[in-house]
C-alpha cells in the first residue's frame, strides 16, 4: 500500500487530498467568521448544479481556464515557468476582437481567422521570453511577469486611442466572428455558454497528442527533464525552448479569444488583470500538468467562481472565502511532499524480516 501511495496512485490522490483540505480550511474560516459551512457548501453546489443556467455558466467560466491551464502546463512540461499567461491571454483577447470588428468575411473564414490571430498574438508574446531564455539565459519568470504589464498598457493604449466606444469598451465583434451560440444558450436557459467550450476539449486532446504522440513532444519533455542530456543526445535545446514558449503563448492567446469572441465579444479598458491567466497556474498545478486533469481542474475552478455568487446570496458568505479555498487548495497541492511525509510518519515501523 505504501509503495502505491508513493508512486503513480499517490500523484492521482494528491489533487483530491488538496481539494479536501482546501474545503476543510474554508469551513474553518467560515466557522470563525460566524457562518455555517454546511449551508455555504450546499449553496455552492446548488450554484453549480442546481439549475441548468448555472451549469452552463460554469462551463462558460471554465473555457478560458482550460486554455490558460494548458499554456502553463505545456511550458512546464518543457522545463519552463510561464508566468506571463495573463499578458498572452490579454493580447490574444484584443487581437481576436480586433479582427472580429475590422474584417468582413464569411464565418467559415472570419471566425477561424480571428481565433488564429489571437493564437499568433499570444505566441508572439511567448516567443520574446523564450528567445531571451534560450540566447541570453534570462530567467523566463522575470521576463514573463514584466510582459504582463507591457501587455496591459499596450492594449489599453490602443483601446483608448483607436477603438474605444461608448461604455468604455470596443464595438461588438461581427456575428461572423462570434462563438456565441443560440442553440447552447437556449439549451442552458440562456446562459453565456458558447462553442469555445468544445474547442477547449479539442485543445486538451491537442496538447496530449503533441506531447505524447509526436517526436517534437518527446523532445520538449526531454528538455524539460534534463537539458544537458538532451543536448548530448543531439536535440536543439534552444530552439525547443523558443518553440515551446510560442506554443504555450498560443494556447493562452486562444484562451483570450474564447473570452473576446465567445463570452464578452468586445474588449474594455484593463484597469487590472483579468486573473484568467494567473488562475491558469492554479489549474495546471491542480491538474498535475495533465490534459485530462486540467479539464477537471478548470471545471472545479469555474464552479467555484460561479458558485461563489450563490454562496453570498443564499448563505451570506463573502466572496473572499472562495478565494481562500482556492488559495488553500493550491497550498496543499504545492505541499504534496508534506502530505507524503505525514503519511510515512503515520505508518508503523516494520522491522527487517517481518
Amino acid at each position: 500500500m505504501k509503495q502505491l501511495l508513493t508512486g503513480k496512485l499517490f500523484g492521482i490522490l494528491i489533487p483530491f487530498i488538496a481539494i479536501f483540505f482546501g474545503f476543510l480550511a474554508g469551513a474553518i474560516v467560515m466557522l470563525f467568521s460566524g457562518n455555517n459551512p454546511i449551508e455555504a457548501y450546499v449553496a455552492l453546489v446548488t450554484g453549480i448544479f442546481g439549475d441548468i443556467y448555472y451549469f452552463g455558466e460554469t462551463l462558460q467560466r471554465m473555457t478560458p481556464l482550460i486554455f490558460s491551464g494548458l499554456a502553463v502546463a505545456f511550458a512546464f512540461r518543457a522545463g519552463l515557468l510561464n508566468i506571463g499567461v495573463e499578458g498572452q491571454l490579454m493580447v490574444g483577447w484584443f487581437t481576436s476582437v480586433l479582427v472580429g470588428i475590422s474584417i468582413e468575411a464569411p464565418m467559415i473564414i472570419h471566425l477561424p481567422l480571428a481565433i488564429l490571430a489571437g493564437a499568433a498574438a499570444g505566441a508572439l508574446w511567448g516567443v520574446v521570453p523564450g528567445y531571451l531564455k534560450a540566447r541570453l539565459e534570462v530567467h523566463e519568470v522575470i521576463v514573463t511577469i514584466m510582459m504582463n504589464y507591457i501587455a496591459m498598457h499596450v492594449v489599453n493604449h490602443f483601446i483608448r486611442n483607436n477603438f474605444l466606444a461608448s461604455g468604455q469598451r470596443t464595438e461588438f465583434v461581427a456575428p461572423t466572428a462570434s462563438l456565441a451560440s443560440d442553440f447552447l444558450s437556449n439549451l442552458t436557459d440562456f446562459s453565456r455558454l458558447h462553442w469555445g467550450f468544445f474547442l477547449g476539449i479539442a485543445a486538451c486532446f491537442l496538447m496530449w497528442f503533441i506531447l505524447w504522440k509526436t517526436k517534437k513532444g518527446f523532445e520538449y519533455r526531454a528538455v524539460g527533464y534534463n537539458k544537458n542530456a538532451s543536448m548530448y543526445a543531439g536535440m536543439n535545446v534552444k530552439a525547443n525552448i523558443v518553440s515551446s514558449m510560442a506554443i504555450s503563448g498560443a494556447f493562452a492567446g486562444v484562451g483570450g479569444a474564447m473570452a473576446g469572441l465567445g463570452t464578452y465579444r468586445y474588449v474594455e479598458i484593463f484597469s487590472s488583470f483579468t486573473n484568467l491567466g494567473f488562475d491558469g497556474i492554479a489549474v495546471a498545478l491542480l491538474g498535475n500538468s495533465n490534459a485530462l486533469g486540467i479539464f477537471f481542474s478548470a471545471f472545479l475552478f469555474g464552479g467555484l467562481k460561479e458558485g461563489s455568487g450563490n454562496m453570498q446570496a443564499q448563505a451570506g458568505i463573502a466572496p473572499e472565502v472562495v478565494e481562500i479555498i482556492i488559495a488553500m487548495i493550491i497550498f496543499f497541492v504545492a505541499s504534496s511532499y508534506l502530505i507524503r511525509w505525514i503519511y510515512s510518519k503515520l505508518q508503523p515501523n516494520k522491522k527487517e524480516g517481518k
